[in-house]
């Protein structure tokens, strides 16, 4: 594995991170929002991170490790959107209150996104760590040459 495949699969890992932070972001705005244009709450979402070599049987991801051709690094998948409960809550002065006073409130956990932003973060200044080590790496290289 040469640097730049390195570099690649930091680079990778840098923005998917980056764009887990805005989906937990949205997230976290929108975690009061009860009517959306769809009509009811926002519905939490999260993504989904995948890598090429992930794909085929087990037989073809060994062969393409061995040869040194396994996808490199990793992508978003796609975002989904969590089909957990809305949380009721009982404000019967809300304007978006049913018949008995209840809200539906946003099926998001303020804590539980908190979390989750510590680690994308963690996770992203581990790949920033790992580009600086690259380019560390690269530049004592050019010494020896000299």
């Amino acid at each position: 594995m040469n640097l730049l495949s390195v570099l690649q699969i930091a680079a990778s890992g840098l923005t998917a991170q980056r764009q887990r932070v805005e989906v937990i972001s949205s997230n976290l705005a929108n975690s009061n929002t009860t009517r959306t244009e769809q009509g009811g709450p926002y519905r939490r979402k999260d993504l989904v991170f995948t890598t090429e070599s992930m794909q085929g049987s087990f037989q073809t991801m060994l062969g393409q490790a061995l040869d040194n051709e396994a996808g490199k690094g990793v992508r978003v998948a796609g975002i989904y959107e969590d089909d957990s409960p809305f949380i009721r809550r009982f404000e019967p002065g809300h304007p978006d209150a049913d018949a008995d006073g209840y809200v539906l409130m946003p099926n998001i956990s303020p804590v539980e996104e908190m979390v989750n932003l510590i680690s994308a973060t963690r996770s992203f200044e581990a790949n920033t760590q790992a580009v600086s080590a690259i380019k560390e790496l690269a530049q004592k290289s050019l010494e020896i040459g000299r």
